[in-house]
């Protein structure tokens, strides 16, 4: 015994990366679906805040400050810009779940796993196993033989 790692037989290679990409896929799904959590709980939020700050028994000792109707209102533009990127997140996620389920477009598959690792930590799980799986030579060929595109061009 060396210690080395075991060496697959060459007909076990191609059934561990179908099993690597189908988990892939299906994480990113749920990468994809924990998207629409992060929509309800900014929803639940939004109403929480707009019953405080619009709720003006609340604010009728306030001796300074801005008034809460302008605070509110610059709080809005960061719910509005917490939705966008939740649901640019949850789209780029579904698109590369699928993506990776027909063997197409690697390269954006790639890219997507590197925006992942931004979400820590779930994401940063999912997006270096993405860029360690679709970075494997095995993996490059099977998307070539199944007419995806491994640039991302195609």
């Amino acid at each position: 015994m060396t210690g080395s790692p075991p060496v697959l037989a060459c007909d076990q290679q191609p059934r561990r990366d179908a099993e690597h990409l189908k988990l892939l896929s299906i994480f990113h799904f749920i990468l994809a679906a924990l998207g629409l959590l992060g929509i309800a709980f900014l929803a639940f939020h939004f109403v929480l805040m707009s019953a405080i700050f619009t709720n003006p028994e609340m604010w009728k000792n306030a001796k300074s400050g801005p008034p809460p109707e302008i605070f509110f209102k610059l709080m809005m533009g960061g719910y509005a810009f917490g939705l966008v990127v939740i649901l640019t997140g949850g789209v780029l996620n579904l698109l590369s779940g699928l993506f990776i389920c027909k063997r197409r477009h690697r390269m954006f598959s790639i890219i997507i796993g590197g925006l992942n690792c931004l979400h820590v930590p779930l994401g940063t799980l999912l997006g270096v196993f993405t860029i360690l799986i679709l970075s494997r030579d095995s993996v490059r060929k099977t998307y070539e033989v199944s007419g995806g595109s491994s640039s991302g061009t195609g």
